[in-house]
């Protein structure tokens, strides 16, 4: 048995850091918009008992990444004999603040229960993804969503679906540095869904990146002269919503040499389950 699914990108159209946790961590509010756009994973069952995977980016290969991790948490409910080949088409920027590696985690997830026939719920998934990081449950589930606490408490959403231009400039940005960072901004106060859906949205990441980080300032100067933009997660990554492709396709034209770009639609919920879907009906 073998089939790809897609691992897609996210955006936080919002990002308030809320308070510290004693652990830690901290308490946020956000609105994850799933993209239609990302990485994709293929999946071929064999009988070796080993997992192994390979990536179109040769340095992601190894047991540290969250594929392979994703795969080892799932072994332990499958035959000992159950093994599997995964290969990456690495197509989002690492460090860029759209949940690449988080993406990739929950599609392995998905993938092998349905590769080795495990039977678990979403529900079980989404508990065993959280284990890997913050964001994984958001991309087991697959809508957008407005989250809570680190991210893992999740209450559907839906929105317009729009046309984005998501840019990417040449850094990486560690997104333990900066929600590690004495200046970060972490006194917002916690709002109702229904209040936040009527403000104008930040991301209390963003003037802090953007000090650390002139390269992200200036990209997001360029794609103001086109749109109204911010940063999403902890960066590098911007984004503006744009009326429709042709639009977003004239600012992509003229993208700066420091920077990648894409173009996306904002989907409610995310292609991965109607991927899903079809590798049932061609089982």
């Amino acid at each position: 048995m073998s089939f790809s699914l897609p691992a897609v990108a996210k955006l936080n159209l919002f990002l308030h850091i809320t308070g510290r946790r004693a652990d830690g961590y901290h308490n946020l509010q956000t609105l994850f918009q799933m993209l239609d756009f990302g990485d994709r994973l293929h999946f071929k069952a064999d009988n070796s008992g080993e997992i192994t995977l390979s990536c179109s980016d040769p340095s992601l290969n190894g047991s540290d990444n969250l594929i392979y991790r994703a795969a080892q948490l799932l072994k332990p409910f499958a035959p000992a004999a159950a093994g599997c080949q995964l290969y990456l088409e690495k197509n989002l920027p690492m460090g860029g603040g759209l949940g690449g590696g988080s993406s990739d985690a929950a599609t392995t997830l998905h993938g092998l229960n349905k590769l080795w026939q495990l039977g678990l719920s979403t529900q079980q998934l989404a508990e065993l993804g959280l284990r890997l990081g913050a964001d994984v449950p958001v991309f087991v589930h697959g809508t957008t969503a407005f989250a809570e606490g680190v991210g893992e408490r999740l209450q559907a959403v839906k929105l317009p679906e729009k046309i984005y231009l998501v840019v990417t400039p040449h850094c990486h940005i560690s997104t333990a540095a900066i929600f590690s960072h004495p200046q970060l901004k972490r006194d917002t106060p916690t709002m109702v869904l229904a209040d936040l859906m009527q403000r104008n949205w930040q991301n209390d990441c963003q003037p802090l990146v953007e000090q650390l980080y002139p390269i992200v300032a200036m990209t997001l100067q360029w794609l103001l002269e086109y749109s109204p933009c911010r940063m999403t997660g902890t960066g590098a990554s911007v984004f503006a919503e744009f009326p429709d492709a042709a639009s977003a396709q004239h600012a992509l034209a003229s993208l700066p040499a420091s920077c990648n770009g894409f173009i996306a639609r904002g989907v409610n919920q995310s292609p991965l389950w109607a991927a899903l879907t079809d590798t049932d009906s061609n089982s």
